[in-house]
């Protein structure tokens, strides 16, 4: 499982000049019906029979492919600049939890995903970013950061850009729907287009400052374009 670790600073956009690899923005793989994006209960519903047709050809539990395409069709409706497309959410999804599946790990039909998965501590060793979460830090002591949820957030990123999707009232990290939703406005705000090379890479190398990273992310969703998984 990948250790996502959302950064805010400016040092993880995609730095001029360096090469970006081939396939980049990948295919954005079959159209998400529209829905109506404002509707009461749970809204990726809509996408039921969407999912239902698809999830078993791409080895996706089909409460993850609904959100995901759920999020990739609000993020059409809201920010159409963004052009995110749900093959990116899903391999981002696929590299972080398995689609919310790591260590046994299950999607209820609400979205939420138990038990709960948690990253590693970001300590600093290991090779792993040293990360605080200021909320939970006492008596001076630090407390370090650890991804949450099936889309990895660290806590000050869920903070910051944390919705509630599924109509119930909170935004959290553990529930599927709130997390899909929530990581599309992550990558929109920080690729502003991801239907450009650039932009693609900019939001990837944001959500996860590796280059490795953003390569096996297109690769997945390059797959999942294509009606399979890899």
């Amino acid at each position: 499982m990948a250790a996502a670790a959302m950064l805010l600073a400016s040092s993880c956009s995609w730095q001029m000049g360096t090469p970006i690899p081939e396939g980049v923005p990948p295919p954005a793989g079959d159209p998400v019906p529209a829905i109506d994006t404002h509707a009461v209960g749970r809204p990726a519903d809509q996408m039921r029979g969407w999912a239902e047709q698809r999830a078993p050809a791409l080895g996706l539990p089909i409460s993850a492919l609904e959100a995901y395409a759920y999020a990739a069709r609000v993020a059409q409706v809201e920010n159409p600049d963004c052009h995110l497309a749900w093959t990116t959410l899903a391999g981002i999804g696929m590299v972080e939890s398995q689609h919310g599946t790591y260590l046994g790990a299950v999607i209820a039909p609400n979205g939420d995903v138990s038990p709960p998965i948690r990253g590693v501590h970001l300590d600093g060793t290991n090779g792993n970013l040293e990360i605080v979460d200021r909320a939970t830090s006492t008596d001076g002591n630090p407390a370090y950061a650890r991804a949450m949820g099936p889309m990895q957030f660290i806590p000050e990123t869920w903070r910051l850009y944390g919705v509630d999707a599924n109509n119930d009232g909170a935004a959290s990290p553990d529930n599927f729907d709130d997390a899909a939703l929530s990581a599309a406005g992550y990558l929109c705000f920080r690729g502003t287009d991801l239907g450009t090379p650039r932009g693609w890479m900019n939001a990837l190398r944001a959500y996860n400052h590796s280059d490795l990273y953003a390569r096996t992310v297109r690769d997945w969703a390059t797959a999942y374009a294509d009606g399979h998984p890899l």
